[in-house]
C-alpha cells in the first residue's frame, strides 16, 4: 500500500491511497472463511458449503467492506502519524478519482480532498487589555435575597381576610343564571392567590374578602384568556375552556398568609447547616459569599466573551479551503441545504477560527484537565442547582452523588468538560493581559448579558 499526500495550497491537498490485492488477500480470505462456516444454504450442511459458491454470492460485499475498512484505517494513520491538522473529514475527490469496478478490479487507487487547519500564531502581553467585571453585592440585592429565603423557610398561617398575597383554598362552581349551572363545572378543593389574578377588577373582588364569603367572578377574565392557567384551575381539559360559562362562584373556606421566617438560629440552620452561622452579621456574610459564587463563573463566561473578541481580532483573517468545508457541511448533516450552508457559513468560520484559537491555547500552554477537575467541576453545577431553589446547605456526599449522575450522560459529561476547559483557560488568560476590574452591581451585571 502507498499513502501520499499532494498539497494544491495552504489550505487544502489530496490523499492518495494506492491499494494492492496483497494489501487485503488475507483478510478478505478470511472474512469469506467466516460466512461459510456461517451460511445456511439449502442442499448444504452448515459449513460445508463450497468456497467457490461463496465468492460467487458474497465475494464482492466481502471485497467492498475490506477494501472500505483498509482506506478508512490508512488515511487516519497517515494523518496521525505525519501530524496532519485536518478540518472535517477527508471526502472523495471529484476529479481525480479514476473509475473502480470491483467486479473486474484487484488493484485500486483512491483519492480524497482534504482541508488543513490554517496556522495559528499569536501573542499576548501585558499591553493586552480586557476587562473583568466583579459583581459587588449591595445592601438591595443581599435583602432581597434574605427576604427570599425568609418567605421560602417560613410558614402559612390562617389569617382573617385576603390580601395579595393570600392563599385562598376553596370550592369553586360553574353558575348560570346567578345559581349553580345543573351539570357544570364543580371543584370542591382548589386554591387561588390573587397576586397571579391578572385582571385588575376581578382581583379586586377578592381583595379584603373573609373566610366562608363567597365571590362571584369571571375565570377568563381572570386568567386573562389563558387556556392552560384556566384549565388546570379548573381541572378541565384545555379544549374545554372555550366552553366554560362567564360566572363562577368561589367560596372561601381557608385564607392563609406566608409568614417570613424569624432571623434566628433555628432559621440560620435551615439555610446553612447547624451552627454554620450563629449571628446575622454571619448570615449575611454568607448569603454575600454565596451569591457572588454564583456570579463566579458567570464572570469568567464573560471576561472570556470579551478575551474572545481580542483573540480573533489579533489572529487576523485566516484562509480556508472554503469549497471542501462547505461540501464536508452538507455531507455531514443530511438536514443541511447547499442554501442553508452558504447563509450560515460566516458564523461557522466565526466559530471555527475561535475554536483553532482556542485548541491552540490550550495546547501551547499545557492546559490539562483531569478526571477530578471534571468531577470538581459538576460539583460547581450543582451546588448552583440547588441553590436556585434555595437549598444551601447541601452535604458533600450528596453533591458528589448528584454530580455522578450528571456525569452519566455522555453529552452532559463532555459539555461539563469542555466548561472545565474554559474555566481553566480563564485563569490563564487572566495571567497574560492586564485586567480592568470593573465592579458593577448584580443588576448592571445582569444587564451586560441583554441583547
Amino acid at each position: 500500500m502507498n499513502v501520499s499526500l499532494k498539497n494544491i495550497d495552504a489550505t487544502k491537498g489530496i490523499m492518495k491511497l494506492e491499494i494492492v490485492k496483497a494489501d487485503y488477500a488475507d483478510k478478505l480470505e478470511r472474512s469469506l472463511r467466516n460466512l461459510r462456516q456461517k451460511a445456511n444454504i439449502p442442499g448444504f450442511r452448515k459449513g460445508m458449503v463450497p468456497i467457490g459458491m461463496i465468492k460467487r454470492m458474497y465475494g464482492k460485499n466481502a471485497l467492498l467492506e475490506e477494501v472500505n475498512q483498509l482506506v478508512s484505517e490508512s488515511l487516519y494513520n497517515y494523518i496521525r502519524e505525519n501530524n496532519i491538522n485536518i478540518l472535517g473529514e477527508p471526502l472523495p475527490n471529484e476529479t481525480e478519482q479514476p473509475k473502480i469496478d470491483f467486479d473486474t478490479q484487484e488493484d485500486f487507487e483512491f483519492c480524497f480532498d482534504v482541508a488543513f487547519a490554517p496556522e495559528i500564531k499569536i501573542e499576548l502581553t501585558k499591553d493586552d487589555e480586557l476587562p473583568f467585571y466583579k459583581v459587588v453585592i449591595d445592601d438591595e440585592t443581599l435583602n432581597k435575597q434574605i427576604e427570599s429565603y425568609r418567605l421560602n423557610f417560613g410558614s402559612y398561617d390562617s389569617v382573617d381576610d385576603v390580601d395579595e398575597k393570600s392563599l385562598l383554598k376553596g370550592t369553586v362552581a360553574e353558575l348560570e343564571n346567578g345559581a349553580p349551572k345543573e351539570g357544570g363545572i364543580l371543584v370542591e378543593s382548589t386554591t387561588l392567590m390573587p397576586m397571579y389574578v391578572k385582571n385588575e377588577t376581578e382581583k379586586a373582588k377578592f381583595l379584603d374578602a373573609k373566610k366562608n364569603s363567597v365571590i362571584t367572578f369571571n375565570p377568563k377574565n381572570a386568567f386573562d384568556g389563558s387556556e392552560v392557567e384556566i384549565s388546570s384551575f379548573l381541572h378541565i381539559d384545555k379544549s374545554a375552556v372555550q366552553n366554560v360559562s362567564d360566572e363562577f362562584s368561589f367560596e372561601i373556606k381557608e385564607i392563609t398568609r406566608n409568614k417570613p421566617a424569624e432571623l434566628n438560629q433555628e432559621f440560620f440552620d435551615k439555610v446553612f447547616g447547624k451552627d454554620t452561622v450563629k449571628s446575622v452579621d454571619e448570615f449575611e456574610a454568607k448569603i454575600t459569599s454565596t451569591i457572588l459564587e454564583q456570579y463566579e463563573p458567570q464572570s469568567n463566561f464573560k471576561f472570556l466573551t470579551d478575551a474572545r473578541n481580542l483573540l480573533v481580532t489579533k489572529v487576523g483573517k485566516l484562509e480556508f479551503a472554503d469549497e471542501v468545508l462547505k461540501r464536508w457541511l452538507l455531507m455531514s448533516n443530511d438536514k443541511n441545504t447547499k442554501e442553508s450552508i452558504e447563509a450560515d457559513y460566516p458564523h461557522v468560520i466565526e466559530d471555527l477560527t475561535y475554536q483553532l484559537i482556542r485548541a491552540k491555547l490550550v495546547k501551547d500552554n499545557d492546559i490539562k484537565i483531569e478526571n477530578k477537575d471534571i468531577e470538581a467541576f459538576a460539583k460547581q453545577v450543582a451546588k448552583a442547582q440547588f441553590a436556585q431553589y434555595g437549598m444551601l446547605s447541601v452535604p458533600e456526599d450528596a453533591l458528589a452523588n448528584y454530580a455522578q449522575n450528571l456525569l452519566k450522560d455522555k453529552q452532559t459529561q463532555q459539555r461539563i468538560a469542555d466548561r472545565a476547559v474554559e474555566d481553566k483557560l480563564a485563569d490563564w488568560l487572566k495571567s497574560q493581559v492586564s485586567l480592568n476590574v470593573k465592579e458593577v452591581s448584580a443588576e448592571e451585571f445582569n444587564k451586560l448579558f441583554e441583547a
